[in-house]
């Protein structure tokens, strides 16, 4: 475990990439033919790992749908993935927690078979063993399923081909007659994803001021839609309230792309029954925002700028996922819990591997929550390389601080999460310390028995 609590040898000693994977190469057999084959060992890979996005129309540069599309892609595609910069996640595996709901990275074995298949010709194989083709649902679903209400922009933007970055706040009256609890919520572009960097999406209640310079755009927040990032289905018997009379402002970033594009973003909402009232309330917010415009410092060509930000919990809280937010000289960033008695201090997730194209919700297991105690400081560290190996930094000899543009940089991450009263806190806790003795037992039966 790194403790990342001290700043003294830390800054170069950040947690970096850890592949976690060796891959043993077997020669190919004395026939010359491989033993492994697109139709019988890769393509069922792809299809369950890659296709959602490589596809026609999708987000991915390439389709990866046939061995003809496949192909001519072979040794990039072994490249990104013994890399682990394809599929899109970028959790440390060596660091904290490593259990997920939305776990999409290949397996050790996978990419092990990927490299082999690559490195003994990329053979096609026996068609009689591919996989029948998936069948996708059309691009506009949602996520979160079938929406009750979906709300969006009165009108298109048009972005033109040439143009700076804008940032803009755009008001919809979803026409709410009755308060009601929100079970999933989903923001996404309708039209024009190409222009839109991010866009989120927030609560404007009736009667309430508008300070879109406030941190939160118009009020509570709903939800964030970027590269990455689905819906947000809220933890069973938790909710968030969305009251009558309540507008929306979808906070928008776009960038032109070289050609004029209309653009809009809708938001979908799925609602408990009338008259439900959830247990809890799911919030989602910005950990270590408030102080990160003041502490944001990256010196002109540091490889490594660190940035510390601390937020205190007033309640016990029940952690639900980790999702860090920077900008293009984005390195690495973790989050670590310093309790509140006794000294301990305990690294919950780390991103060794940020990618600024990236933005993904690390969606705990329920077994693994964190159960955090009142008083527990959630600990942000962020590390910037503000230098001329970062290719995607236009401009190593300038200093960057806090800033919207993607040229400048941001530092937080996003958590949600729920309160607990103390008597809920002191029962997760016992059940949490009896499913894990229960599961030590277990593997300490299960080792015993191997040994014999």
């Amino acid at each position: 475990m790194i403790n990342l609590s001290r700043k003294s040898n830390q800054a170069t000693a950040f947690p970096v990439l850890l592949i976690g994977v060796s891959i043993c190469m077997q020669a190919q057999t004395k026939t010359g033919q491989s033993d492994v084959t697109f139709t019988k060992d890769v393509a069922p890979i792809l299809q369950k790992k890659c296709q959602d996005c490589h596809r026609p129309d999708s987000i991915a540069p390439m389709s990866l749908l046939t061995y003809e599309e496949v192909r001519p892609w072979a040794r990039s595609i072994k490249q990104h993935v013994v890399q682990r910069d394809m599929p899109p996640w970028y959790i440390d595996k060596n660091v904290g927690i490593n259990e997920f709901k939305n776990d999409v990275s290949l397996s050790d074995e996978e990419i092990a078979m990927i490299a082999k298949w690559v490195d003994e010709g990329a053979p096609r194989g026996n068609p009689a063993d591919m996989p029948p083709a998936r069948k996708f649902e059309e691009n506009d679903r949602w996520h979160i399923g079938t929406p009750d209400m979906v709300v969006r922009m009165p009108k298109d933007i048009v972005v033109k081909a040439q143009a700076p970055d804008q940032w803009l706040d755009v008001v919809a009256d979803p026409g709410l007659t009755e308060d009601r609890y929100l079970q999933a919520v989903e923001t996404k572009p309708i039209k024009g994803f190409r222009v839109i960097h991010h866009a989120t999406s927030s609560m404007l209640e009736s009667g309430s001021d508008h300070d879109p310079d406030s941190g939160v755009r118009g009020g509570a927040f709903l939800n964030e839609y970027a590269v990455g990032k689905n819906g947000e289905i809220f933890a069973e018997g938790s909710g968030r309230l969305i009251k009558a009379g309540t507008k929306v402002v979808f906070n928008l970033h776009l960038h032109a792309i070289g050609e004029e594009m209309p653009a809009n973003v809708a938001l979908a909402l799925k609602f408990y029954p009338p008259g439900y009232v959830p247990k809890h309330v799911q919030l989602t917010t910005p950990i270590g925002q408030v102080d990160v415009r003041e502490t944001l410092d990256e010196p002109p060509n540091d490889p490594n700028a660190r940035m510390d930000l601390y937020t205190t919990l007033p309640k016990p809280v029940l952690l639900l996922s980790f999702q860090p937010h920077m900008h293009i000289n984005g390195k690495a960033a973790c989050m670590e819990a310093i309790y509140p008695t006794g000294g301990k201090v305990e690294t919950i997730s780390c991103i060794s591997h940020y990618r600024f194209g990236w933005h993904i919700t690390y969606m705990y297991a329920d077994d693994v929550r964190p159960i955090l105690p009142a008083g527990t400081v959630l600990h942000v560290i962020t590390w910037h390389d503000n230098s001329a190996a970062n290719k995607d930094n236009p401009d190593p000899d300038n200093w960057k601080g806090y800033g919207n543009r993607s040229t400048d940089d941001m530092g937080f991450v996003w958590a949600n999460y729920y309160e607990l009263s103390d008597a809920e806190f002191k029962q997760m806790t016992e059940d949490r310390k009896a499913t894990q003795k229960k599961a030590a037992v277990l593997s300490s039966t299960l080792n015993a028995g191997a040994q014999r």
